[in-house]
């Protein structure tokens, strides 16, 4: 059975990633990319459906592990009765043109004498498919099923022995000795490289470790939690495509939001509404040109008729991201069904436009350049918003049920409207801005008409409806209304709602049955990391920074031993929930830490932003 979420560190190369586990064992790996399909996919089923472990024998979880540095090159220990190993998991980052993704495991002995195992189970299209695998010089092994086709290799002094389903070793590591494994993929019909010489591996570990740590060097903030920015920055480097420059959500697909539940989905995709944030963190930790690569997917993703606008695309770009049940894999710990695809690409939610438009507004303030063609996309988007923001939409939480009046999602259509005309002043479309003008001012009056509830103190989730909900701990940040605005501190004081155990959930009143209201997919859900984030800001915002300051440690110490947060975390089994790491929680965590502890530069201009709104 694959380990705890939060037992998994990650490692990439800015194109894919991987997930090694305390027991030494990698768990997940898709190839080439974040999207293709598993060829490891122990994590959703067992080691039958792919892994690839290197520990020491008769040892289980290692005793210490970190990170070296400000890098995502992994070393994991394991103190054993007859010596100390380290193991180094690495995968280095893809030269211009390179299609072959590499994992690179270095096993050290560092006292004594340890013996280590070592297996090997490539299966691929997400565990289903079992390869031909052949050695070819007892050091290397293929392994070879339709278009996809692996190749591990091992330094010398170890023999890699090979049977139809798996491939071992065992050999025994003596201090200061060191042996180098290194599996990469590549399409079938493509010669495998040659295998790695030490040097190779050497000069391979130099450059991942230069590359990670100049670029953390660059970050712009000195504040408290310093090493947990620093973490969640190098976290949303490793889930960037670096091809294209978009960010997937998390690094994998149908991790339980509770265990044993069916609300299973695949994160391995982008997400147009994290553009607004993720913009926000990347400008604030001094990153411009991941945030100009990531306006240059947008633009290119959104392209086209504004009525195709999708809430998420692919890493590319792409549109088609049809949802599918793998039957053949029984789930995260049972958790049933597992699902690839992801069929909120083919929703409406009305909230997306207001997250295109507010990062083209952020990217031009930060200095972004944007061509004509950006602009003729900000008029449309706008003219169609026009004729559709009185209609219901899925929302942001992407709900399986009919749609509603969710008042996020007219929030942030009047952001839309709002941005676009602060845009118009620099893009010389003033002769629209009246019409934008008097958008903005009816979704204005529509949404605290409408969306705010004298009888509950708040605003509401939908209209007509009694419960809250954690987006609205957005509006003061979006400029909607001041944050002293009785409306936006009665709704601050009302999230005591979604309070579970010092976190918040999403949104409130389950039923007895454990479903709601929103959709009949039942089962429960743990609380939302980035929503307690949203409250903390909140708090700060509010003037409650001590309470804001509180919130903010007790997210800090549900990370994993790594730094790492997955999308939900459950405060009764005290354990993390959700596919990992999750990109919108490590956002937020950035954003926070700015919102309470950033430089008196970074404050004074986000009082301009939000006195400006």
């Amino acid at each position: 059975m694959a380990g705890r979420i939060e037992d998994y560190a990650l490692v990439g190369d800015l194109e894919t990633a991987a997930l090694v586990g305390t027991d030494g064992s990698v768990d997940w790996w898709c190839a080439p990319r974040f999207d293709s399909p598993a060829c490891l996919a122990a994590l959703l089923g067992d080691p039958g459906h792919g892994r690839w472990i290197l520990s020491p024998v008769g040892n289980g979880r290692c005793t210490r592990r970190s990170y070296r540095g400000d890098t995502l090159v992994l070393d994991t220990v394991w103190e054993t009765l007859s010596g100390t190993v380290r193991i180094t998991d690495f995968m280095p980052p893809r030269s211009r043109g390179e299609d072959t993704p590499r994992i690179v495991r270095v096993v050290e002995g560092i006292s004594g004498r340890v013996p280590v195992r070592g297996e090997l189970r490539v299966r691929f299209h997400h565990g289903s498919i079992v390869p031909w695998t052949r050695s070819t010089d007892r050091r290397t092994v293929v392994s070879v099923a339709g278009p996809d086709a692996t190749h591990l290799s091992c330094g010398p002094g170890v023999t890699l022995d090979v049977t139809p389903e798996r491939t071992t070793c065992a050999f025994t590591i003596t201090a200061g000795r060191r042996v180098a494994f290194v599996l990469g993929w590549c399409p079938s019909h493509v010669p495998a490289p040659p295998p790695a010489t030490p040097g190779d591996v050497d000069a391979a570990l130099g450059r991942t470790l230069a590359f990670w740590t100049d670029w953390a060097a660059a970050l712009r903030y000195e504040g408290p939690a310093r090493e947990a920015v620093i973490r969640s920055l190098l976290t949303l480097k490793a889930l960037t495509y670096a091809p294209t420059g978009g960010i997937v959500a998390a690094a994998t697909a149908s991790l339980p939001e509770s265990i044993g539940g069916g609300r299973n989905w695949d994160y391995r995709f982008c997400w147009l509404r994290d553009s607004t944030f993720t913009l926000s963190c990347l400008l604030r930790g001094g990153y411009r040109a991941e945030a100009q690569a990531w306006t240059d997917w947008l633009l290119r993703a959104v392209a086209g008729d504004p009525a195709d606008l999708q809430p998420l695309y692919g890493v590319e770009g792409q549109r088609r991201l049809a949802e599918t049940d793998a039957d053949w894999l029984p789930g995260y710990e049972n958790s049933r069904p597992v699902r690839f695809g992801n069929a909120a690409s083919g929703q409406f939610q009305l909230d997306v436009y207001g997250e295109v438009l507010s990062t083209v507004y952020s990217a031009v303030r930060a200095g972004v350049r944007l061509g004509p063609e950006a602009w003729s996309l900000v008029a449309a988007l706008l003219e169609y918003l026009g004729e559709r923001w009185c209609e219901p939409d899925e929302g942001i939480w992407e709900v399986r049920g009919p749609r509603r009046h969710f008042v996020h999602s007219k929030v942030m259509a009047w952001v839309a409207a709002d941005r676009a005309v602060r845009l118009a002043r620099v893009a010389g479309l003033r002769g629209s801005v009246a019409r934008w003008q008097a958008l903005r001012a009816e979704l204005h009056a529509e949404i605290c008409a409408r969306g705010w509830s004298e009888e509950q103190g708040s605003f509401t989730q939908y209209y007509g409806s009694r419960q809250v909900d954690a987006t609205a701990l957005l509006i003061p940040r979006l400029g909607f209304l001041p944050a002293g605005d009785p409306r936006v501190l009665g709704t601050v004081r009302a999230m005591g709602r979604l309070d579970d155990h010092g976190f918040l959930r999403r949104y409130g009143d389950v039923r007895d049955d454990g479903t709601h209201d929103l959709d009949d997919l039942g089962g429960t859900e743990g609380t939302f990391v980035a929503c307690t984030f949203w409250y903390a800001d909140a708090l700060a915002m509010t003037g409650r920074a001590a309470e804001a300051r509180t919130v903010f440690e007790r997210l800090l110490a549900v990370r994993n031993d790594v730094g790492l947060l997955a999308e939900e975390w459950d405060p009764v089994a005290c354990r993390q929930l959700g596919n990992m790491p999750q990109a919108l929680s490590h956002v937020a965590l950035v954003n926070t830490a700015f919102t309470l502890y950033g430089t008196r530069r970074h404050d004074r201009d986000r009082t301009r932003h939000l006195a400006a709104a």
